[in-house]
């Protein structure tokens, strides 16, 4: 038996063939109403070096906390046209950016609502499974009462809120570090 590795053996660059047509990095596209922001960082490994072959993949709410799937029974209609979803490769640098709105609260645990967030997954090569996080927004009256984000302790939960920038609030910074120290924190799925 042969111990190579081959290309259903491991992730990437093979995920980006095909998908093209899912890349977007303007997510706000079709909304009506939100706030609008853009976020912005890098990929970094556990040596702080970027990865420049990464691929983000974000889902989020709508501004009225809906997303957008025909048999989702919330009560709320989601934005004509707003699609809730977008794929992003990394630069050379590891570099990302998109726009998008401040999504609305959707419903967690026990139906009680959930801070504003987006669901992040990270592919990229050497990866047999996505990583899975979330970017919560900063100073949101909402994070304190968190289910999610109050499971993860206290001293790592600044990785997974955004940063804004002094010289403009609308633009947010936050980095995804895989490995060391800082490392953000993934969940199980």
């Amino acid at each position: 038996m042969s111990g190579e590795t081959t290309p259903s053996q491991t992730v990437g660059p093979y995920f980006s063939i095909g998908l093209g047509w899912l890349n977007r990095c303007d997510l706000a596209r079709g909304a009506s109403g939100g706030e609008r922001v853009t976020i912005r960082g890098r990929i970094l490994d556990g040596e702080g070096q970027p990865v420049p072959d990464a691929c983000l993949e974000i889902w989020q709410a709508d501004a009225h906390g809906k997303y957008a799937q025909p048999e989702n029974s919330q009560e709320k209609s989601p934005a004509q046209g707003f699609f809730g979803f977008g794929r992003m490769p990394t630069n050379d640098r590891g570099e990302f950016s998109f726009t998008t709105i401040k999504p609305g609260s959707v419903p967690g645990p026990d139906d009680r609502p959930q801070a504003p967030h987006l669901e992040i997954s990270v592919f990229m090569r050497g990866l047999l499974r996505r990583l899975v996080t979330r970017l919560y927004f900063p100073n949101d009256p909402a994070n304190p009462a968190d289910h999610v984000l109050n499971l993860v302790p206290v001293g790592r939960r600044a990785t997974l809120i955004a940063r804004p920038l002094a010289e403009d609030p609308h633009i947010l910074e936050w980095d995804i570090r895989l490995q060391g120290e800082h490392e953000t924190v993934f969940f199980e799925c």
